[in-house]
Order: structure tokens, then sequence, then C-alpha cells
């Protein structure tokens, strides 16, 4: 949504101010003459400093308690030259106080004048205004000010709360809100408050229904199935469903498309509600039903081949035989599935077929990718190395976005090296490096080619330093006033402003994805945010997100959303207790839980490291801990911390068989030692049985690897 363009004059400052969380802003010149709507710039004002992302005192005090911040804001807010730090200081201490204290009093002091300074959060400044005012029981003077607020930014989104506040004084003014900005939060909050009053308001529940898509909406929709299913139109069915759909709830979605208008997404969504809800014959007739009624729709490539996946033989292939050029997207995975199902009908003649027909048509494809590497793989292991090397280097070329190209090309070095073509070795190790430099074999390239990274039987030990950001990123969307608030850290209002800026949309940027990665885990859902960050590889069919996720990759930002350091005193505090490397500690919590401090696993392991109970009982002693929790971030750490040493001394500190003990016992690990040679750590790796424990040790030390290059100076160094 647009915020309101302000008919205020301010200085240039300002508005450098406001352009530097776009692009890192360069000083603004005179040049201009109009910003923001009608924000107006006077060619006599000298350039300045003020941007986003220049050095600040107050940022890095986002993140700390109010009672642990206080004195260094005081003495920010307290200096006489006029900064944006200490306009952000003296923001802060009034909301501090606001929230705990509630001296209104002395929280206006902070606030006098602050418009002035500090306009992008003007009417924050003068929300907080008016609650001063509350609180020194100048109930007056409070919706005054308030008044000011809706008259003054009537468009903005944080004028709901000033109406939301008016509310309290005057019924109305509730109103108001539902009509203008029924999208925001404290809107929402409005809407449930006069459903308690009278529940039998449709248009409140519908309003529910349309704005708000967090999980606690759903029996507002149930209601509105229940109790007003008949007077629903096609339009408000669709509006229901989507809601249902995004939350996973998946059944109710399917009923409810039902009876929304027959369109190929909303066809093949019902289809796909049924198939997941395990009801095949009803998901099979709504797949059949697209096929026919819209048989060149995009939907309709997919529901062919999850059609096929419902049936087997010659009547899944029938499917996949009509996935044919109209579907490019889905013609590579259905030649893959159709090869699949040829080979586990032992017709293999027809499934080489396939597959070459695949290599042909769509020789860029990730299928394709996965199809060479499998014949790679077979040329190794019957020692046919040269041949090896050629299906393997061919994925680098014409599949190199593909999951399996970053392991292709890493043994492309290693068959060189055992071939003795120690030149053409080092060029793939360093390709590898160069090209994915995230992944897994990323790391064991730079093992390879001699790099000072640590390597399996070096890294418990070797001394690294953890380095974590001081501040929070500027986000890369959303409105200027909403990052100002995401950077100084007032959480809420930075998240219910975004979450009205997004609204109801159906489809929304790489970028606004990313920020919802971040604020999830502001909010402690730490699994969620992770998964919404790492799902945006999931948009690369669309060309125009395929290059905004490009875009935002080469930002450190991204990755540190993607592999946060969440709970470092703890892990640093118990990994130099127990000798760790508190890299190698921090990139197994995150394999193991997300930082989900109270997730469960279905056999019972519990919190950050993934204790099983009983495990837990036989560690406890041995530490002389008698009470404890395994949800309790410090137990959990301590304990898990002292298992991983222990499972170190037991294998000589080679953290390869640690790791692998740590997931898949030591039982398992004694028999794989005893099959398998361990001179060549990656073969060692490729022989394990468990696909599980397999791709765990690539997990754990893909993590170990974008950790250090993040949050390690020296590693960066390194590699560079």
């Amino acid at each position: 949504m647009k915020t309101k363009k302000s008919k205020n004059r301010v200085s240039i400052s300002t508005v450098a101010l406001i352009i530097a969380g776009i692009a890192g802003a360069t000083i603004l010149t005179p040049k201009l003459v109009t910003l923001l709507g009608d924000v107006v710039i006077s060619p006599t004002v000298e350039k300045t400093e003020y941007r986003l992302d220049a050095p600040s005192e107050v940022l890095p005090l986002a993140d700390i308690p109010p009672k642990q911040r206080q004195t260094a804001l005081e003495a920010i807010a307290g200096v006489e030259k006029p900064s944006l730090d200490r306009s952000r200081a003296r923001f802060l201490l009034a909301s501090d106080i606001l929230r705990s204290d509630f001296d209104g009093a002395k929280a206006l002091d902070f606030l006098k004048k602050l418009e002035k300074e500090y306009p992008v959060l003007t009417p924050y400044i003068l929300l907080r205004r008016g609650r001063a005012y509350e609180l020194t029981n100048d109930t007056e003077k409070a919706q005054e000010i308030w008044q000011q607020l809706v008259t003054e930014f009537p468009t903005e989104l944080v004028a709901a709360e000033a109406y939301y506040k008016l509310g309290n004084y005057e019924p109305n003014y509730w109103q108001e809100a539902i009509n203008r900005f029924p999208q925001y939060p404290r809107t929402h909050e409005i809407a449930r408050k006069l459903l308690e009053k009278n529940p039998k308001q449709k248009n409140l529940l519908f309003l529910l229904a349309t704005y708000d898509l967090s999980p606690q909406t759903k029996p507002i929709l149930d209601r509105l199935v229940k109790e007003f299913s008949k007077e629903l139109q096609p339009s408000e069915w669709e509006i229901i469903a989507n809601n249902y759909w995004q939350n996973g709830n998946y059944l109710q979605a399917s009923k409810a498309y039902e009876k929304a208008t027959s369109t190929p997404e909303n066809l093949y969504r019902i289809a796909r509600g049924y198939q997941v809800s395990n009801k095949k014959t009803e998901a099979k007739s709504f797949y059949l039903k697209l096929v026919n009624q819209f048989p060149d729709a995009p939907d309709t490539g997919l529901g062919l081949r999850r059609l096929a996946s419902l049936n087997q033989g010659d009547e899944a292939i029938s499917y996949l035989n009509k996935v044919d050029k109209r579907f490019p997207k889905e013609a590579p995975k259905a030649l893959s599935q159709k090869a699949t199902i040829l080979t586990l009908l032992g017709r293999f003649p027809e499934a080489t077929q396939v597959r070459n027909q695949l290599l042909q048509q769509f020789p860029n494809s990730d299928e394709a990718g996965d199809y060479r590497w499998q014949v790679a793989q077979e040329f190794a292991r019957s020692n046919n190395l040269v041949s090896a090397w050629q299906w393997a280097q061919q994925i680098s070329v014409n599949n190199p976005d593909s999951d399996v190209a970053p392991k292709a090309g890493f043994w492309v070095g290693k068959w060189a090296e055992k071939l003795g073509q120690k030149e053409e070795s080092a060029k793939a190790f360093q390709f590898v490096l160069q090209k994915y430099p995230h992944s897994y074999y990323a790391w064991r390239s730079a093992v390879r080619l001699g790099k000072d990274v640590g390597d399996f039987t070096t890294i418990r030990s070797l001394p690294l330093k953890v380095v974590t950001p001081q501040t929070r990123p500027i986000p890369p969307a959303g409105s200027n006033m909403f990052k100002e608030l995401f950077l100084i850290g007032e959480n809420q209002e930075a998240i219910d402003l975004f979450r009205g800026e997004i609204g109801n949309k159906q489809e929304i940027t790489v970028s606004e994805q990313f920020i919802q990665g971040l604020i999830k885990q502001i909010q402690g859902e730490n699994l969620q945010g992770i998964n919404t960050i790492w799902e945006l590889k999931n948009r690369r069919d669309n060309t125009e997100d395929y290059q905004e996720w490009q875009i935002l990759r080469n930002s450190p930002e991204y990755w540190h959303g993607l592999f946060p350091f969440h709970y470092e005193d703890l892990i640093v505090k118990w990994s130099t207790e127990r000798k760790l490397n508190p890299f190698l500690v921090v990139s197994l919590i995150r394999q193991e839980s997300r930082f989900e401090k109270e997730i469960k696993s279905p056999v019972g392991a519990t919190g950050l490291m993934q204790i099983m109970p009983d495990t837990g009982k036989w560690i406890a002693p041995q530490i002389k801990l008698e009470k404890y929790s395994l949800t309790d971030p410090n137990d959990n750490i301590k304990m898990g911390t002292w298992y991983l040493n222990h499972t170190h001394e037991t294998y000589n500190g080679n953290s390869l068989l640690a790791v692998a003990s740590y997931n898949a016992g030591p039982g398992n690990v004694a028999n794989w030692l005893k099959r398998y040679p361990l001179d060549d750590f990656d073969e060692f790796v490729e022989n394990i049985p468990f696909p599980e424990t397999k791709g765990y040790i690539e997990s754990v030390f893909a993590n170990y690897w974008n950790y250090v290059e993040l949050y390690e100076p020296q590693i960066q160094e390194k590699i560079q």
C-alpha cells in the first residue's frame, strides 16, 4: 500500500534520510526539486550526511532490554547538536518509559518538538505524545493530539492506531478505522472486540477473512462457512479458500474452492487439497476436471503430473505423455517421472529412450542434470573416472543452477586428482569455490586447495572468533517509516505497519518475502523465518523473481537471515567451556532445531540440540546437573555441547565421525568404520548407507562453512 504523501515542507536532510533506506543513498544535491509526492526541497539548503546506512551509536542498542540501554541512550539524547542518533535516542527513551514506567511527564520531555528533527516518524511521535498525555490524566489533550495525527496524516496506516485510541472515548472512531484501514492489524483487533459484543456481524467476520491471514483467523472462517454459507458469493468463497490454503488447512480450502469460480488455479487447488488430505478419489476427479475444462492452462501441466502420481503403470504414463511442449516447465519433470516408472516396470530400453529424450529436448533442466549425475556416478563406481568426469563436467555447462551442480563440480576435481591431472583438479575446485561459495562442496574445495579453513580433523579446536553484525539490516522493501521502525527495534509497530502495507496480496515480491522471514525470527518463530527465506529459491521459474532473488543473494544480509546466530552468548559460553568450535555448535543447532527452543521430534528429541530424554538423564549426573529442562536454552546447550564433546573424544577429535554419531549413534558409526576406509573423508561420506545421516553431515558442515564465512573475518580473508 502506498502511504500518504506528506504536505509538510522538510529539509533536504530529511529526504536524504528517507531515501538512504532504499539504496544506501549517496548525498542528495539541490538539483532535486520534489520527492515523495509533495515534499519540497529548498535549493538553498546544504548537503547532509543523514543516511540510514551511516554509522550509528543507537542502532546497536535496538535489541538490548530497556533498562540495560537506558544510560547509553540518555547520553546520546543529551547532546546539544541535533542528529539522527539524538532523535532516535529520544524516541526510544520515550517509548521505553511509556511501556514500562508509565511516566507520561518524563516521556513528554523526550518527545518535545521531536517531530521537527525526526520527521520520518512524525505520526508515531504524535501517537506517543497522545499516550503520554493520557498517562498524565490529560485525556482532552491526548485526544487533541490523536485528532491532529488523523488530520495531518489521513492516509498513513498508523492513523488507525489513533482511531483506535480515540475509539476508547468515542466509539464511532472505530468505524473510521474499519472504513479506512481494513488491512491494518489494529483494525483487526477492533473488529474482534466488536464481534465479542455482537458475534452476528458478517461484515466484520468477512473483513478478518479477507485481510487477517494469520492462523488465528481459522475460527472466523469456520463461522462464515457454518453460519453464512447460503449467503456467500463465489468471490467470497474464494477469499475464504485462499485464507484456508495459506495457513495449510487444505481440506477446508478444497471444499471452499468448490463453491468459488471454476478457474484453473482453483481447480488445481481443490484437487491438490484433497490429495494431501489423502482423499485420492476426490483428487483424481478434480484433476480430470482441470484437464478437461482447461487443457492448455499452465496449472494443467502440473495437474497431469499429480494425476500420474495417483495412478500406476501405463495409466500413469498416459497422463505423463500429455505433458508435452505446451507445458515446458513441467515437461522435464514428466519425462523424469516417466523414466522412473518404466524402470520400476522393468522396461529398461524404454526408460533409456525417455532419458535420452530428456537430454535432447531439455538439456538445461534440473532433471537433465540429475540424470547426468546418475550416469557419472555409475561410471565412477566402475572406476571409469574419465567418463565420470566427462558426464559430471557437462552439468557445470548445461545445468549450472541445479542442486547437484556443486557436488558434480567438486567430484570432477576429485576424479582429476586421482587421474594425476593436478592443474585440472585445482581449476575444478576453484570453480566450485567461486561459483557455489555457500555450498558444502565449496568448503570441501577450499580444503582440497589447501586453504586453512579447517578440515574434519581440525575444526573442533580451530581458534575462531565470532563477530556478528551490531545492527539490523536495512530492509530491501517496505516504506521508509517501516524501515526506520525496524532498524531501531520498535518491533510490534514495524511488524504491524509492514503487514498493513502488504495487505492481503496473494503474490508478494521476493524482497517482501525476505522481510517476512526476518520478522518471523524477530517474533521467535525461527524455523518458519529461516524456511521462509530458504523457500525463495523455489521462485526460480519466474524470471523477474529469479533476478530479484539473485540480487538479494549477493547481499550479506540475505545470508545472515538464512544463517542467523541466535543464542550467541550461550553458544559461545558453552563451546568455550567444552573447547569446541562455536561455529560447529551453532551449525548443529541450526540443523537440529532451526533455533526452536521447545521443538520436539516424533521420537521425543527435545530443544535446540534435540536431546533425547534418556540421553539427558544420562548426561545430567555427569555434569552435576540436578534440575534441568531440555526446553531451557541454557540447559539444552550445556548438555548438548557436553555430548558433542563426548563424541569428539570418542573419535579422537574427528568432527566427521562425531557429527555422524550425534545423528546415527555410535553403533552405526562403528559398523561403517569396519566396512569403509577412512583414508578419504569424501569417499567415506559418499559410502554412508543412511541417506538421512549423509544429508545430515553435508548440511551441518555446509552450515559451518556459511557461518565462518559470515561471522569470522579471518576465514573471509583466507578465502579471498
